[in-house]
């Protein structure tokens, strides 16, 4: 038997076992591989979404605060990009939530990712009625249970090593939490901090049935994000994606995790304005957190679009620091594949 991983009978060995461990996944997703890509909004578009699925992933559409009309035209442009399957994120909070359930239902959109908190009520059997599979975000085991029980179909467990808004624990923990008791009752991808194919092998033993990764694709050749949002990624080390700090108990600010810049002191200064207009009744507390959505849309854009890096919001996961290059999605999925199938073959000596 040759003792190489990516040839010979070990090879195929290790290749059949990557393919087995992910079998679950890549049927639930109709994937080659179950490596979802994480929503990232103004990234997560139809060039890159469809690149993902075109190279045998699973790309997911970030919808964040699109309009409804936005939606339905970025559904249509990515499915000219790409005849297999992908999905779209929808933020449960959205005031157009029904809308844009609608929306992909015309468009026959096979899995719809919902975050931002518990599904509001109608909106799990209004998926239903369009034939979707439903994806939901669980950072705890209560309420991974309670999402399966209100008929959710696979579950997403994010560390708080991703970028953009994130819980309170890590990745690690979650998944030594929720994998062994519901890993055989739904298909879950485990995400947050994951950057080489050794992780994604670590959670596949331990029965996730896939993962979703957001930060390694930022830099694709495919990825619309600017040159300079590209070079910020790639320069930078894993220290540097902090989280947010709340200021005021009052605004329940989800922390959200960026590379730290000026952008970070804006975000605290925005904070104090929005308090203080709290303190005089010029805002309720609905009107004080959408404010404060407000700012990481805008910062967001500012960043990942027209390229200020310095006073826009440079949302990053932890793994920033394994993003050493801008290459294309094929290659990134063929290493993080090949990181993993050594890694099983290491793991079975």
């Amino acid at each position: 038997m040759t003792d190489t991983v990516t040839g010979g009978v070990t090879g195929a060995v290790q290749q059949d076992r990557l393919t087995a461990l992910m079998a679950r996944g890549a049927a639930f997703l109709g994937s080659e591989v179950a490596v979802l890509g994480g929503a990232m909004s103004w990234v997560s578009e139809r060039h890159l979404v469809a690149a993902i699925s075109n190279a045998g992933g699973f790309g997911v559409i970030a919808c964040g605060a699109m309009p409804p009309a936005l939606l339905d035209a970025e559904i249509a442009a990515t499915r000219a990009l790409t005849d297999r399957p992908f999905g779209v994120n929808l933020i449960t909070m959205h005031p157009d939530l029904a809308e844009l359930i609608a929306i992909c239902g015309r468009h026959g959109v096979s899995h719809v990712v919902l975050a931002g908190g518990l599904p509001p009520a109608g909106s799990i059997d209004a998926l239903k009625a369009t034939g979707a599979r439903i994806i939901c975000f669980a950072p705890a085991l209560a309420l991974a249970r309670k999402l399966l029980r209100s008929g959710v179909d696979a579950l997403v467990i994010e560390g708080m090593e991703a970028g953009g808004h994130i819980g309170p624990v890590a990745t690690s923990v979650l998944a030594q939490e929720i994998l062994p008791e519901l890993a055989e009752a739904a298909p879950i991808f485990v995400a947050g901090g994951i950057g080489r194919g050794e992780a994604i092998a670590t959670y596949l033993e331990m029965g996730a049935a896939g993962v979703q990764l957001g930060t390694r694709f930022v830099c694709a050749t495919e990825s619309i994000a600017h040159p300079a949002f590209k070079k910020a990624f790639i320069r930078a080390s894993a220290r540097d994606a902090v989280a947010s700090v709340q200021i005021d108990p009052r605004l329940p600010v989800i922390p959200v995790r960026a590379l730290k810049n000026a952008g970070t002191e804006l975000f605290t200064a925005k904070q104090r304005e929005v308090a203080a207009r709290l303190d005089k009744g010029e805002l309720d507390m609905a009107a004080a957190q959408l404010e404060i959505e407000h700012f990481w849309a805008g910062a967001l854009r500012r960043a990942v679009i027209d390229g200020d890096v310095e006073h826009g919001s440079v949302m990053a996961g932890q793994s920033v620091g394994m993003v050493k290059a801008e290459e294309p999605v094929a290659d990134i999925i063929k290493t993080l594949m090949a990181e993993a199938r050594a890694a099983l073959a290491r793991n079975s000596v």
